[in-house]
């Protein structure tokens, strides 16, 4: 399995920032300034979620006028996709010898 990236599940783990990622990925890109009035949040509390993201490599940003413009990235997305995905197979080997090892317990009982 993968190891886990803490960064990037402590970014992901947000609400909020969840959202935010929707929108992005929805519109292609979007500013703390059009993400704020989507979400209805202020300008400052977005951008430090875009922070956030950006410092996990979930979100690039580039400068476009007096703000920065954000697009989602791609392959840091799908990478946690991949995590996802190893971590729930684990999960469910883990579960699958607990169910054998009660099943067992419960035969001999």
């Amino acid at each position: 399995m993968n190891a886990v990236d803490d960064d990037l599940w402590s970014a992901i783990g947000d609400p909020t920032r969840r959202r935010m990622l929707d929108l992005l990925l929805a519109d292609g890109h979007g500013t703390a300034t059009t993400l704020g009035q989507r979400l209805s949040v202020t300008r400052q509390g977005v951008a430090k979620h875009l922070v956030v993201l950006e410092r996990a490599g979930l979100v690039r940003g580039t400068p476009a006028g007096r703000e920065r413009r954000y697009r989602v990235d791609d392959a840091r997305l799908a990478r946690a996709v991949a995590q996802l995905s190893s971590v729930g197979a684990a999960w469910d080997a883990r579960l699958q010898r607990i169910k054998r090892i009660a099943e067992a317990i419960a035969q001999e009982g």
